[in-house]
């Protein structure tokens, strides 16, 4: 098969690494991580204008490397193309392998804030025109460094207003996902962990679901659209399911 992957770009070394391994012919398009923060009335248009841009008939599958993400890709709708979704509610869930494994260790330990290569790495959420409300106030930056930008009162109303971005976390869980680079990524995640006053843990992830989508095995852990259909939240363990009428 040709398939056309659109991407998170904190997916960006895991879905190489499985596409560099792929039977099929897997052309990669990798979108901002910092999408996500501008809003579904932002990031919905965006998607769908990429998926738009696939010409009908070149590709057997667009692949959308994406969680529900706040209803994010809700309203989605194929083409000429069908498209495959995994049903995630975000991201973390692909990382970890599926839905059974996001809840078992969600109910163990819901104060978790997870990191893994993609999220470190992009974590900025650089290359998108418009600026988010995180970075704009620097909801993750450290009080030193919001006290260097806006002095030291405005730095102090940030916090009491805004919140710390990890105020209600008491561990940070860096997500293995056995890659070569990960060694100093890995370092990382320690070392803000320890400046946030978190537990840290290394976790092992999973590429099942990401793999399944590359190789196309299209389970029941995806949602495959037809084109005309449309993607539309589910509101069970499903997450999404798709709109006929769209």
């Amino acid at each position: 098969m040709r398939l056309k992957l659109i991407c998170c770009e904190v997916f960006s070394r895991e879905i190489c690494f499985l596409a560099a391994n792929s039977a099929h012919t897997c052309d990669i398009e990798f979108l901002p991580k910092g999408l996500h923060d501008l809003g579904v009335d932002k990031m919905r248009p965006r998607l769908q204008e990429r998926i738009d841009s696939v010409p009908a008939g070149r590709y057997d599958a667009i692949i959308l490397v994406y969680g529900l993400c706040n209803n994010g890709v809700a309203g989605l709708t194929a083409r000429g193309t069908k498209v495959v979704i995994p049903r995630a509610h975000d991201c973390i869930t692909l990382f970890l392998g599926g839905r059974k494994e996001y809840s078992e260790r969600f109910n163990a330990h819901p104060g978790t804030y997870y990191k893994t290569t993609g999220w470190i790495e992009h974590g900025d959420g650089e290359g998108i025109d418009d600026v988010t409300i995180s970075r704009k106030l620097g909801l993750f930056m450290k009080y030193e460094e919001l006290v260097q930008k806006y002095g030291e009162d405005n730095a102090q109303y940030i916090i009491e207003t805004m919140g710390d971005g990890v105020a209600n976390y008491d561990r940070l869980a860096f997500i293995s996902m056995g890659l070569d680079c990960e060694k100093d990524f890995l370092k990382i995640a320690e070392k803000e962990a320890a400046e946030k006053g978190l537990q840290f843990d290394r976790i092992q992830g999973s590429m099942d679901l990401l793999r399944k989508l590359v190789s196309g095995e299209w389970d029941d852990n995806f949602l495959v659209l037809q084109p005309g259909e449309s993607v539309k939240a589910s509101h069970d363990d499903k997450v999404i399911k798709a709109d006929k009428q769209g």
